[in-house]
């Protein structure tokens, strides 16, 4: 649980975050080359001239030549600001801002922030409706009720780009997930359950409104306002109001508590009493939302009764109920596919998304932000995390396909697997070859160790490897000792084999793989002895299990050194027969798309020789991913440019690689910056064969180069690397960093599935 912070200092640090450096918490940036004159008469006059008369022609080309159709409108006229009421249009324009900002950092959506200073609604409307031709969508924001429903349904009718009043229709979104998975996990259907509304503005009538559309049954509803329970026979109400009034003769929030399955609360701090609790069916589902303080604090709801499923708006304790989750993805998959509208429809494909998603294993960055070790399914955990990198690539094309089949969209998407791909690199997220070779590994899982279960990233990564079924986790260790770690974090490891290379019942084995590995050392210096006390070591025992194909792959040393690890890979199961050498490989995604780096991990200072048989090991493995190497041999020279031992050494490797590989795209000797820029090599060299393209593989002269260059780039580009990639090896064995996260070990088992897919059954292309 997160500290509470010190009001006084959130005051301060908050007035200092708005105005400290630039002003605000946005800014516009231009979009296009802008340095010469040339560029500066294409973006104005008189080159801009051309994109007018087309969109003159056909309006919609304004998606293909302007920034409408990835723009948003945030409009306020500050009436009802968060938790501070009617503050006025320029008072409320922080809100507006950081709503911007959390459209931009969540979905890449950009946005003016727009404050109107107008009460009316039909001048609002009139506004609004004067100034939408700029934008791809609009989001209204913080306009009280009822004003804000007639606003928002005139302004849908009248517009025909998508419209939303985040205010009504996000926590709406987000409580209608929450509630379908509380709701599965206590077995209660949701035309049945009994729902007490404590509030009745706008977030409460739309909440209410999509309970509806799920199946809840109105007569089940009892909706109460700031005078108590909305009944038929009050005279008080508006038509928006009325609709919920209930004919039940109910008074009271106690009364209606009575046999209740659900309170929501969108009312104000203190309004649930905790002895009413009691009056609640069993496994009652709270959501209490009054911000900043609920109407009922979550340790004082729990420990009035432990059954119930308890969520609020805060960061602090679990379930938040936060609009986050919501609108950025809603507005990116319908600005995506051109939607003239936002409909229920697209809105109750949002939730169901974000309802699967929680049910979904969680990644480990997510539980490392919350200070978690294993977030997963269940009462304290209904809703995603707003820093889950997963919600836009699951909530944007399911309101796009939303969208499509309710015949609302102007530009249907057929490739969702494209789709969902750009969705990601255009946020930065995650490492494209990874899910290409996962999904290929998910057709053909391989049976991988896991050679230290006893650690609890390496147990995580085999839950999330066996659940995404990218392999069939062997997790090797003392039996007692990962059954205890997988009952304290509350991992599932239901089905997967334990071995432990020290426990009686393999004796009888060990002793066979000692006089095994004798016989392929003894002429080495090995004694028996000795080998029968090797086979008690995991990474030893490990690999003589893959040497013998009782497993097809293995994984180790997060708590080894990599000389520790690798020597019993070489030792047991050895290189292929064409090679003299193995060698080392990582791989990193990179604006320039993916680069592979090799070698950086095991040859300190090769020859000419052991270079062509590094740069061919790393070549299959390329091609083995789905990609056509094209190869950089580097050096601090160019074609001889200057002379030195490096150069001539990799002068001589190209040599060979070019007689005897004539159809491999290499060349060298290089430097780094001419390989990788196809512009500048044809300015210069304009003979090179990488010309065409540039290189998308690197062969570093020596250890040091190639190690350092990537670490400096996996740090520049702050994405996690794939390595390292063992390649030269007869059997599937990689070896992991120390210290590597949960997230890196499941992509090194992935790389090793392939890699035993490759060698088990000559399966080596995507």
């Amino acid at each position: 649980m997160e500290p509470k912070p010190d009001k006084v200092n959130i005051t301060k640090d908050a007035l200092t975050y708005h105005s400290a450096w630039r002003p605000g918490k946005i800014e516009v940036k231009p979009t296009k080359p802008y340095n010469t004159q040339r560029e500066l008469s294409l973006a104005y006059t008189p080159g801009v001239a051309q994109p007018c008369l087309e969109i003159e022609k056909n309006p919609d080309d304004a998606y293909k030549y302007t920034a409408k159709g990835n723009l948003v409108a945030v409009i306020s006229n500050g009436t009802a600001v968060l938790g501070l009421g009617d503050i006025g249009a320029v008072a409320g324009k922080p809100v507006m801002e950081g709503k911007g900002l959390l459209f931009k950092i969540y979905a890449d959506i950009d946005v003016f922030d727009i404050e109107i200073d107008e009460k009316d609604p039909d001048k609002i409307v009139e506004i609004v409706k004067a100034i939408s031709p700029t934008f791809g969508g609009i989001n209204l924001e913080d306009i009280k009720a009822p004003e804000c429903f007639e606003i928002e349904e005139r302004l849908k009718a009248a517009l025909d780009i998508p419209l939303m009043h985040d205010d009504q229709h996000g926590t709406a979104i987000i409580t209608s997930a929450g509630l379908l998975n509380a709701l599965e996990i206590t077995e209660k259907k949701i035309d049945e359950i009994k729902i007490v509304v404590n509030g009745a503005g706008a977030s409460a009538i739309s909440c209410t409104k999509l309970y509806v559309m799920l199946g809840a049954k109105p007569e089940n509803i009892v909706m109460l306002d700031s005078k108590g329970v909305l009944r038929a026979d009050r005279t008080d109400l508006n038509h928006i109001k009325r609709q919920f009034a209930t004919t039940r003769d109910l008074h009271t929030l106690e009364q209606a508590l009575e046999g209740a399955d659900m309170f929501l609360g969108l009312s104000k701090a203190g309004a649930l009493k905790k002895e009413w609790l009691h009056l609640m069916n069993p496994q009652a589902i709270v959501f209490a939302l009054a911000n900043p303080t609920p109407e009922i604090g979550y340790e004082e709801a729990l420990d009035t009764r432990s059954d119930l499923i308890m969520a609020t708006g805060r960061s602090d304790f679990p379930n938040q109920i936060n609009n986050v989750l919501g609108f950025p993805f809603i507005f990116r998959g319908a600005l995506d596919v051109m939607a003239t509208k936002i409909n229920d429809e697209m809105k109750l494909a949002a939730a169901h998304a974000l309802a699967a998603l929680a049910k979904e294993p969680v990644p480990d960055e997510v539980n490392r932000a919350y200070g978690i070790s294993n977030l997963k399914f269940g009462t304290d955990y209904i809703i995603p995390k707003p820093n889950d990198h997963r919600l836009i690539e699951k909530v944007a094309p399911a309101v796009a396909q939303a969208a499509i089949e309710t015949g609302v969209a102007r530009r249907p998407i057929t490739d969702w697997d494209a789709y969902r791909e750009n969705l990601i690199r255009r946020m930065g997220f995650g490492n494209p070859l990874i899910r290409q070779i996962k999904a290929k590994a998910q057709k053909n899982p391989k049976r991988i160790i896991f050679a230290e279960a006893d650690q609890y990233k390496v147990l995580k990564a085999a839950e999330i490897s066996q659940m995404e079924q990218v392999a069939i986790p062997i997790l090797m260790g003392n039996k007692a000792t990962i059954a205890r770690l997988a009952h304290e974090h509350e991992i599932d490891i239901d089905g997967m084999d334990i071995i432990d290379p020290r426990g009686e019942e393999n004796t009888s084995l060990r002793e066979q793989f000692a006089r095994e590995f004798y016989d392929k050392r003894k002429r080495k210096g090995m004694t028996m002895p000795q080998a029968l006390d090797l086979m008690t070591h995991r990474n030893y025992f490990a690999a003589m299990m893959v040497e013998k194909g009782m497993a097809d792959g293995m994984v180790s040393g997060i708590t080894a050194s990599y000389a520790e690890t690798i020597r019993p890979a070489l030792q047991v199961i050895g290189k292929k027969e064409q090679w003299s050498i193995v060698s080392g490989m990582y791989i990193l995604s990179t604006i320039k798309g993916m680069l592979f780096f090799a070698d950086t991990t095991v040859n300190m200072n090769p020859t000419a020789d052991e270079l062509v048989e590094i740069t061919l090991q790393t070549a299959e493995a390329v091609r083995n991913y789905g990609m056509t190497p094209r190869i950089a041999m580097l050096s601090y020279s160019n074609f001889g440019s200057v002379k030195g031992r490096i150069p001539e050494l990799v002068q001589q490797a190209v040599g060979r690689l070019h007689r005897e590989h004539p159809n491999l795209v290499v060349d060298g000797d290089l430097q780094a910056d001419f390989a990788i820029n196809p512009a500048k090599l044809k300015e210069f060299f304009p003979f090179s064969r990488l010309v065409d393209g540039g290189a998308n593989t690197f062969i570093f002269p020596y250890l040091t180069a190639g190690n350092t260059a990537y670490k400096l780039v996996q740090e520049v580009i702050e994405q996690e690397p794939i390595g390292p990639v063992l390649n030269g090896l007869r059997k599937s064995v990689h070896v992991l960093q120390l210290g590597s996260s949960v997230t890196e070990i499941v992509n090194m088992v992935t790389i090793a599935v392939i890699d035993a897919q490759c060698k088990n059954d000559d399966l080596c292309q995507i």
